[in-house]
């Protein structure tokens, strides 16, 4: 006997056996209709995302649509802008970068010094990586919507796979516009769906399941909204201080490290790379590699403190939010399970679970009885 006491019956075996099966067959069917869901999958996502804006807005003009189309309008134009100082920062980095790399690969001063103060196996390994004809291509292009393609390639072989093509990209265009449908109409009605959706619930079930759909609610604003606000200040953080040292490819590298923080703490991952760039940097200013090295770890060790210090109390609160081994865990299972799809769902499915997991533990925990 488990869970308060209950026998397990033959027939409460069938119901969970049942209960799995099924369990089973919904996720079979979701990586089926993964390629249809995935519109609806991001959509729902940026328009979770997007409403606190639209409610800011909607304050100052009562009428919602407005509200919407205005939220939008700052979404794009904020992004369309972020782009427009981005791209070219980002494109000389990566001229700049391949510059290096051509020199390391040659018989240049850069070379030689590396050959000097790099250990041999090291050094070796560096030479074999920069002659490869796929990094060659990468850093000679200028064109940013080829690096762009270069790395989806790579990144994302199934995506591409579809949208590879003239007729293929018009239909991803037409994916693009489906997107924005539906996050118009999801942000149309995002505050009738969220205000009339207990209506539907039976009475008797109402308080139950309101209590935990307010539990969930409460999960997601911490791993989606908070994690986000704090991952995209690190990011800029992280970017600005490469930049300041000088780092090769700063702006790209501490924007990826924000990226990587959607998961807490995996940021660390990022000291790989930046080292990397940094005995670079060192090799090719001929200063040294031991100072470029120091000061990419005073940037972590700074962006660290202002990250646990001021922005994680303020944005989350003392709640921390999921353990990052089981959004790791959550993030590695559900991409297994349904591949680009799963990885959009893997977070909000843990949230989802784990708090139906702890309402279950409260209905079938014991009830405490007086020693009287």
């Amino acid at each position: 006997m488990l869970f308060g006491g209950k026998p397990y019956t033959l027939d409460r075996v069938m119901r969970l056996a049942i209960a799995a099966a099924l369990l089973w067959g919904l996720v079979w069917l979701l990586g089926y209709l993964s390629d249809v869901l995935i519109p609806f999958a991001v959509a729902l996502l940026l328009a979770y995302l997007i409403n606190p804006l639209v409610l800011l807005i909607q304050k100052k003009i009562p009428n919602r649509i407005a509200a919407v189309f205005i939220s939008l309008f700052s979404v794009t134009a904020f992004l369309a802008l972020l782009a427009w100082l981005l791209i070219p920062v980002i494109v000389d980095e990566i001229g700049h970068m391949g510059q290096i790399i051509s020199g390391l690969v040659s018989n240049s001063d850069l070379a030689e010094r590396a050959a000097k103060h790099l250990p041999p196996d090291l050094w070796q390994a560096l030479k074999d990586y920069a002659t490869r004809k796929e990094v060659q291509d990468f850093f000679r292009t200028e064109n940013f919507w080829k690096i762009v393609e270069t790395v989806a390639r790579k990144v994302l072989p199934g995506v591409w796979g579809l949208i590879a093509g003239t007729a293929s990209f018009i239909m991803g265009l037409v994916g693009l516009a489906v997107i924005g449908l539906y996050l118009v109409f999801l942000l149309f009605d995002y505050q009738k769906v969220r205000e009339g959706w207990k209506d539907l619930i039976p009475p008797a079930y109402r308080e139950t399941v309101t209590d935990f759909v307010s539990e969930f609610n409460s999960a997601m604003n911490r791993y989606f909204r908070g994690q986000a606000l704090v991952a995209s200040t690190v990011g800029v953080l992280f970017a600005i201080g490469f930049w300041l040292i000088n780092l090769p490819l700063a702006v790209l590298l501490g924007l990826f490290i924000g990226l990587l923080n959607m998961v807490p703490y995996l940021q660390i991952i990022g000291l790989i790379p930046a080292f990397f760039l940094a005995v670079v940097h060192g090799l090719e200013t001929g200063g040294g590699i031991w100072v470029p090295l120091a000061l990419v770890g005073l940037v972590f060790v700074v962006v660290q403190a202002i990250q646990d210090g001021i922005l994680v109390p303020k944005i989350m609160g003392r709640v921390t939010g999921l353990n990052p081994a089981i959004i790791l865990l959550s993030l590695s299972v559900w991409g297994k399970l349904l591949g680009i799809f799963g990885l959009l769902i893997a977070l909000p499915m843990t949230c989802l679970l784990l708090a139906y997991y702890r309402r279950f533990l409260v209905s079938t925990a014991p009830e405490e009885t007086s020693p009287l």
